[in-house]
């Protein structure tokens, strides 16, 4: 696996790939790899013919500089779990390259970035949709695997490549889940033993309301999903609501193909997950 820390670096290889006749998919992340980074990095490799994995935690994405602080940074552990994959390129660049001085250009996409995590974290989108666009720029990737999990910034990434003609196709993933249902993500590790064994609860409330919600009840049925969430330990619970699958709009009832998403607090981190939901009959 190659490793590459600059643009020109990275575009020399492209080049020579290009020339060769291959496809090119990339994997953007922040790091901490775990299951869920590497299901995208198989997907990848099933469908291009050369995978770059990039690793660049974005300070642009933080809205709470103790967050950015506290966000793992793990670039040689990373690289060993990325070995046996038969990745080609690790594209690690330092902040001074993705932002050098003067940098002054920001992408935002309003619409499906409001409300849900946009309303708890502003700028957040802005920073993801920026940095994604400069990544998927800088690699030339004819398609870029994102994990389903972080749907909100899925449908703000699908959103901005095609309001910005953008080459590549933007490819969704399935969540890994540990066994007990817990959404594989990066800041689990910030959980300790007793709110690791409480975290499950976040994904069995969306099952549940997901079935009352099929029963035909309304979003009324939502506000019981969250007391669970909160009975079995969080600390808070920032949301629970049903939106439309493809733009995010809220819904009242499940009449369409839906994505029940919700956000909550364990300790020092804050857990997201989602879930499908079809109407009865559309199966």
């Amino acid at each position: 696996m190659l490793t590459a820390r600059t643009v020109p670096d990275l575009r020399r290889l492209v080049r020579a790939w290009r020339r060769a006749g291959s496809s090119i998919g990339v994997v953007p992340t922040m790091g901490a790899l775990h299951a869920g980074h590497l299901s995208l990095a198989a997907a990848s490799r099933k469908r291009a013919d050369r995978t770059i994995v990039t690793l660049f935690v974005n300070p642009k994405q933080f809205n709470d500089p103790a967050d950015l602080d506290r966000y793992p940074r793990t670039e040689e552990s990373d690289r060993e779990t990325l070995a046996p994959y038969g990745i080609d390129l690790l594209f690690a660049p330092p902040p001074e390259v993705m932002y050098p001085a003067g940098f002054a250009t920001n992408i935002s996409v309003s619409g499906v970035t409001e409300g849900l995590c946009g309303a708890d974290r502003p700028g957040h989108f802005d920073g993801v949709a920026t940095v994604v666009s400069k990544l998927l720029i800088q690699t030339g990737a004819d398609f870029a695997f994102f994990g389903e999990k972080d749907y909100q910034q899925l449908a703000a990434i699908r959103r901005m490549a095609r309001d910005l003609d953008l080459p590549v196709g933007i490819v969704g993933c399935p969540t890994v889940r540990d066994p007990d249902g817990l959404a594989l993500s990066s800041r689990n590790a910030l959980l300790s033993p007793e709110e690791r064994a409480c975290a499950p609860a976040l994904h069995r409330a969306l099952v549940m309301a997901a079935g009352r919600l099929r029963n035909g009840e309304d979003t009324a049925c939502l506000a019981a999903a969250a007391a669970e969430i909160a009975a079995a330990g969080f600390s808070a619970v920032d949301y629970v609501e049903l939106r439309d699958a493809e733009d995010l709009a809220p819904m009242q009832r499940l009449d369409r193909p839906a994505r029940l998403l919700a956000a909550a607090r364990l300790g020092s981190a804050r857990l997201i997950d989602n879930i499908a939901v079809e109407p009865a009959g559309c199966d």
